[in-house]
């Protein structure tokens, strides 16, 4: 993996330094959106040797992917300038959310939801600072706070066609017709009931509310956020990808936890698990044993 990810880091289209440039030029893009709190947080710091620049900063990847739910020096932060909008915004994510239901907002397209959000007064209808706020975050390159994924979607009301999904009531989940419903098809027919589907279509509004609130419930980092979940418009489970994991699980099926299951063993030894985030992948994400890569 070391030598995969030099090849990486090596690629002239990837910068080596971004660890030390990453606060610098995502703060002059974004102006008052985000900056870094470092110095006013308890983070945790890794502090690599200088003899090798390139392999320090490799260690130092792995060290920040291997302990992705800490906060770490580098990381970015949401502005403080902004924490009002962004705090507004998350809330009113979450009556949406609560007001189409789960299942529903998976799905659910930004011009829908600005049209529900004006037609009911429980939601509230977004503020302009809000769509700012959306706008920019969604068009700003995620490598700029430590995503170094492909966008998947590439623009803001990029949409999913109900036409294009089908709703397994007993999953709670949209799967895409097509090969993403006949893998999980396939899935369960050979493991039979012990797999179930945990996360499957994710349109931009409910990548928006995982991300952002995942941000919320550490006080604005975003890297941190991203190390778990792929920022709005980079996530694969809006083409085809899902998560699966074993049944009465729960929440351990998002977690290493998982690979200790039968369903897991079950996935591997029938080829299933072809994973979108292995460990210590160049990608800037948490390994992911549920993900299941489509496309």
């Amino acid at each position: 993996m070391i030598g995969k990810l030099l090849d990486y880091f090596n690629s002239p289209d990837k910068n080596i330094r971004r660890r030390d440039v990453l606060k610098i030029i995502f703060l002059s893009a974004l102006g008052s959106g985000l900056s870094s709190e470092a110095s006013a947080k308890k983070i945790t710091v890794y502090t690599a040797s200088r003899a090798n620049p390139i392999d320090d900063h490799i260690r130092d990847y792995l060290y920040k992917m291997r302990h992705f739910d800490s906060p770490h020096r580098d990381d970015i932060w949401i502005d403080r300038k902004v924490y009002q909008t962004f705090k507004s915004t998350v809330g009113r994510l979450k009556r949406l959310q609560e007001m189409v239901g789960h299942g529903n907002y998976h799905i659910l397209g930004f011009d829908d939801a600005l049209g529900l959000a004006r037609h009911y007064p429980i939601i509230g209808e977004f503020s302009r600072k809000e769509l700012d706020f959306l706008e920019e975050l969604f068009y700003k390159d995620a490598k700029l706070y430590g995503f170094l994924g492909e966008k998947s979607l590439l623009r803001l009301t990029d949409r999913i066609e109900k036409g294009d999904v089908t709703y397994l009531a007993q999953q709670g989940n949209y799967l895409y017709r097509g090969r993403p419903l006949e893998t999980f098809n396939k899935i369960r027919q050979q493991v039979g009931k012990t797999v179930t589907l945990t996360s499957g279509v994710r349109g931009i509004m409910k990548q928006f509310l995982l991300f952002l609130n995942k941000a919320y419930d550490n006080e604005g980092n975003l890297s941190l956020a991203s190390r778990s979940l792929a920022p709005p418009g980079y996530s694969f489970h809006a083409n085809g990808d899902f998560d699966v994991g074993q049944a009465g699980f729960g929440v351990w099926n998002f977690t290493d936890r998982f690979t200790t299951t039968d369903a897991y063993h079950s996935l591997c030894e029938l080829g299933y698990l072809k994973l979108r985030y292995e460990i210590d992948n160049p990608f800037g994400v948490r390994f992911e044993p549920w993900h299941i890569r489509i496309t």
